[in-house]
């Protein structure tokens, strides 16, 4: 009874819910009102579902609205330290300013290392987190060289915008040109800041010029200076046409007033420049500045805003750090004028698809996507650097270490504030955290394991100059092996090595700077001594015609003896081939039992590391075994290793080998009058060259020099241009030396092996 009646009120339920939507019939059967109901409520349901959905998309897109991933790039001295202390003092992340040459002794913030304060170098601190008008702004630093060819790739994959740091006095430089150059290649939005204007000499204008002529920027000034030099008291916003002074010990107070009367005219002028600069690359702008409409502040801005991340405009900014004025403006614009993560398209590589190209929404719902950019030792052990581009981490997460393969636990997640690291559980797509205990190397990406994805690519150009290194005392023994396990982890284009030969540790690098500074690391961070050989560099050893082989290595002493021979032939690879040795096994019936057969393979790749020419490895060679002989009793794996050792070395030199040597992409920038100075020298090195254009007064030489004359180039190309020149400098391929380079390099090592 009581289930009937439970039964019946259920009914009353459905029917007063669904009745309405379904007619009041009294035939209606309790199987259309059950149906219907659920029907309302799971639509209800997904509704619902969408609108929390809806929600927490809003969220998450307001909350990357208000993150900045920026980068302060500038030539040395500058004043982009100084720039930073300032950022971080008004930003409450530190809260007294010391110069960095100060007489207190402290030194500035990001100057940690002794080796920064001396190469004038960033090398230390990987993002710094301030806060700015509830906005979040991570700083990232951005190594200038390009010996680090891969530190400064991932620098700038992990960047959104950048402020390129310019002196008042002098100008657009060469390592200016340099950033810039690195800024374009890898389509970072940036924004200019004139530093120094209260120094004797500051001229914005002419840096404003040189900014259109050398880097081709499309810009104008959005302030003007009140005063310059000695004088210099505020600046003038010509985007509110409003003046700013900065009062206070550090400038911590601004005083909005009304443009002197003095300056009007020049400011009207200066701002109607900016609007028609930003109007040609502007359709929106255009169209108002066309019909002779008056342009408001949000407008102007909104339309810098577009040009700027479009990359079509760059907003210059003006001030001096030293003397506190103008950096809080520069901070507002960053604000304004440079993107967050989600305006910034990122693409990564898929592995599964032969590294084809995809793009990421940027979105947290998406599958986890993260770059390790940095790796620090510190007090706990290593902390990696990650910048998330989609999806979520959170803490006790397992992860995919994309390169490796390997999944590990994310044992603790960190943000870095001042000098503090505030624990967090959970970070999304755009931001910027640390993590301690996970194992990897730098440029490595991590993924939830559902998708495939790499940021970079992961072919690693190969090293082209070794050292040989050697720890002076034997108590450093472990520090120097500490060392190099971790600089190797850091940089992949670092490698160690072994001499088989001499015992010694080889490190192998981009470049010469590349190498001196590991080794100065050494010395500084690991008080390791170290003494380091002359520069090396990697040739190769290559065959060029087809060569047969037939050895049969024997040896009798008592017991049971030694019995392997080997016959095939040996050719060089197709041009283009993927791999640099392949072993063919072409052996009909049982002339050799197939369980020796791997022995022989490692005897030859065993031999290919070592040619007899100059001792370096030999690639590009296939070799073929076709046939040979075994003993019951006497062959071993030692046997047939040995003799295919002895094969290689016998037929070696029938097949008329060759050297290779590393060839070098080298790109020369220099003033025109010391053009044929330049070009002689690059022949006389026996560079080829392929390339010659006209950058303003600049003269643009691209030319294929081999590695081994461009020992001590950079202090050459100093003095033959009274240091203006600049050169940089990448790996392009092995190939082969000419015959008398040969036989040179050939009598050398002779020399050097009956020296030992």
């Amino acid at each position: 009874m009581a289930a009937r009646l439970a039964r019946s009120s259920t009914t009353r339920l459905l029917y007063s819910l669904c009745a309405p939507s379904i007619g009041r019939s009294p035939q209606t059967s309790r199987a259309a009102l059950v149906g219907n109901f659920h029907l309302r409520y799971f639509s209800a349901g997904s509704a619902a579902a969408a609108r929390l959905r809806e929600e927490k998309e809003v969220w998450w897109k307001e909350s990357l609205q208000k993150l900045r991933n920026i980068g302060i790039s500038a030539h040395i001295d500058s004043g982009k330290t100084t720039l930073t202390e300032r950022v971080l003092y008004y930003t409450g992340r530190i809260h007294e300013i010391h110069e960095v040459r100060g007489k207190d002794g402290v030194g500035a913030k990001m100057d940690s290392m002794d080796l920064e304060r001396e190469k004038g170098i960033t090398i230390q601190s990987a993002a710094t987190y301030c806060t700015w008008k509830d906005y979040q702004v991570n700083i990232i630093d951005t190594p200038g060289h390009v010996d680090f060819t891969i530190e400064v790739e991932r620098a700038l994959r992990v960047l959104d915008g950048a402020v390129l740091v310019l002196c008042s006095v002098g100008g657009v430089q060469s390592q200016s040109i340099t950033v810039d150059r690195q800024m374009r290649r890898y389509e970072v939005p940036r924004v200019a800041f004139i530093n120094k204007l209260d120094r004797m000499g500051a001229d914005p204008w002419k840096v404003l010029n040189q900014a259109r002529a050398k880097l081709r920027h499309h810009s104008a000034a959005v302030q003007m200076p009140i005063g310059l030099e000695d004088d210099f008291k505020g600046l003038i916003d010509l985007v509110n046409m409003k003046a700013n002074y900065f009062h206070g010990s550090s400038g911590e107070k601004i005083v909005t007033e009304d443009i002197p009367a003095n300056l009007n005219e020049l400011a009207l002028e200066k701002r109607h420049e900016l609007v028609e600069l930003v109007s040609e690359v502007d359709d929106q702008l255009a169209e108002a500045f066309l019909s002779d409409e008056p342009i408001s502040a949000a407008e102007l801005e909104g339309a810098i805003r577009r040009a700027t991340i479009a990359r079509k405009f760059v907003p210059v900014f003006m001030g001096s750090a030293f003397k506190n004025k103008g950096v809080q403006p520069l901070l507002d614009g960053v604000l304004s004028y440079l993107p967050c993560p989600i305006e910034v398209t990122n693409q990564a590589l898929d592995q599964s698809m032969n590294e084809e190209k995809v793009t990421l929404t940027g979105s947290p719902a998406g599958p986890l996507v993260a770059l390790a950019f940095k790796l620090e030792e510190g007090r706990f052990g290593q902390l990696t650097y990650l910048r998330i581009y989609e999806g979520v981490i959170k803490k006790g997460d397992f992860i995919v270490n994309v390169n490796t393969g390997k999944k590990v636990k994310v044992p603790r997640l960190v943000r870095m504030h001042s000098n503090e690291m505030e624990d967090i559980q959970q970070a999304h797509a755009g931001q910027i955290v640390a993590v301690f205990g996970v194992d990897c190397a730098s440029g490595d990406t991590f993924t939830d394991g559902s998708v495939r994805y790499t940021m970079t690519s992961m072919s690693v150009p190969e090293p082209v100059m070794s050292l040989a290194i050697s720890a002076v005392s034997k108590d450093s023994g472990g520090n120097f092996s500490k060392a190099l396990n971790r600089f190797q982890r850091e940089d992949p284009t670092f490698r160690v090595g072994l001499d088989a030969e001499s015992g010694q540790t080889i490190i192998s690098g981009m470049g010469e700077l590349h190498l001196d500074i590991y080794v100065e690391r050494m010395r500084r961070e690991y008080k390791v001594e170290a003494t380091v050989g002359k520069p090396r560099v990697n040739f190769r050893e290559a065959i060029t015609q087809r060569a047969e082989f037939d050895y049969l290595h024997k040896k009798q002493s008592g017991g049971q003896g030694q019995y392997g021979r080997v016959i095939g032939y040996m050719e060089p690879l197709p041009p283009g081939s993927g791999t640099k040795f392949e072993f063919e096994n072409s052996l009909v019936g049982q002339a050799i039992p197939p369980n020796f057969v791997p022995a022989i393979e490692k005897g030859f790749k065993e031999a290919v590391n070592s040619g007899s020419l100059i001792g370096h490895p030999v690639e590009n060679i296939r070799i073929v075994l076709t046939d040979g002989a075994a003993h019951t009793v006497d062959s071993s794996e030692l046997a047939f290793k040995m003799a295919s050792i002895y094969a290689f070395r016998q037929c070696y030199t029938t097949a008329k080998p060759v050297i290779m040597e590393p060839v070098m992409l080298v790109e020369l920038k220099f003033p025109s009058e010391f053009q044929g100075t330049v070009t002689g020298d690059i022949n006389k090195r026996k560079g080829l060259i392929v390339g010659n254009d006209q950058e303003g007064d600049d003269c643009v030489l691209t030319a294929h020099v081999p590695l081994n004359n461009m020992f001590g180039y950079s202090t050459s190309l100093r003095s033959m241009t009274q240091g203006k020149g600049e050169f940089t400098m990448e790996y392009l391929e092995h190939s082969q030396v000419s015959q008398d380079v040969q036989t040179q390099l050939v009598n050398t090592h002779k020399a050097t092996k009956s020296g030992d």
